[in-house]
């Protein structure tokens, strides 16, 4: 049976390193984090105020009136128990105005709107205090696609980017997370009652063991077999990796010249 390790155990300290290292060098004076009140947005904040100090971080708190309104509640209580400095910004006004004028007949593209906005938000207050913008997605939602391009998908760096989602509930607890926001549905709060595994068809758990498994190097009939999942299942979640692959990249460039940025410059 396939099992999703731990952490390891270098992990908090190395990724530690990692934030100050990016910070350093691109001279910039801290980061600013989006915290939703969730078990991601929660363990990176904790991350990078354990990098650089409170002082150095600004933690951001972008609610939509009528959507998810316990989240915030939960948001500003980690906040202020750990002591971070925060902003609360009500979006509501921003989305409305911005949906009223795109007149936008798909709920695809209204629903992304907001992760964009915040994005934006994120990045407005970065120029303004010479921050990076810290970003909060996971390995799981990175490889599966479940983020939006330029929203949550856009930033400087993600310290928990490598780590599945199971991963990031295990160093939660290491890092004595609220069990209330431990215990919550994974939800990316997009609208009222929306919940992650209902939009993916799966659980995390099921999900990263045959992310894990395809890591590996696992062919499908293994996966299957090992997982104890279908095999139309486990070919339908690779599939999600396949083709979201241009959502892991910030744009393709047709290559002319002997060095071309995105390809043979960083």
């Amino acid at each position: 049976m396939i099992s999703i390790p731990d952490p390891p155990d270098f992990f908090v300290e190395g990724v530690k390193v990692f934030i100050r290292d990016l910070v350093k060098q691109a001279r910039a004076n801290g980061v600013v984090v989006g915290l939703s009140g969730g078990v991601d947005s929660s363990v990176t904040a904790k991350l990078c105020v354990e990098a650089l100090g409170k002082d150095k971080v600004l933690v951001l708190i972008m609610p939509e009136r009528g959507v998810n309104d316990e989240d915030l509640k939960d948001a500003v209580e980690f906040a202020r128990r750990e002591g971070f400095k925060y902003k609360v910004i009500d979006i509501s006004e921003m989305l409305n105005n911005i949906e009223s004028m795109l007149g936008l007949k798909s709920q695809r593209a209204r629903i992304n709107i907001r992760p964009r906005l915040r994005m934006l938000i994120l990045y407005a207050h970065a120029n303004e205090l010479n921050y990076l913008v810290v970003g909060t997605s996971n390995k799981s939602e990175l490889l599966l696609g479940y983020f939006t391009k330029y929203g949550d998908g856009a930033a400087d760096l993600y310290p928990i980017g490598d780590l599945y989602k199971t991963q990031v509930y295990s160093l939660a607890r290491k890092l004595n997370i609220p069990q209330k926001i431990l215990k919550k549905a994974p939800s990316a709060g997009l609208y009222p009652g929306q919940r992650d595994e209902d939009e993916l068809g799966f659980s995390y758990d099921i999900l990263d063991k045959v992310l894990y498994a395809y890591e590996m190097g696992y062919d499908v009939e293994r996966i299957s077999k090992e997982v104890n999942l279908p095999l139309n299942d486990v070919r339908r979640i690779i599939k999600m990796v396949e083709l979201s692959r241009h959502k892991r990249r910030s744009g393709y460039i047709f290559k002319v010249s002997l060095r071309t940025p995105l390809v043979d410059f960083d």
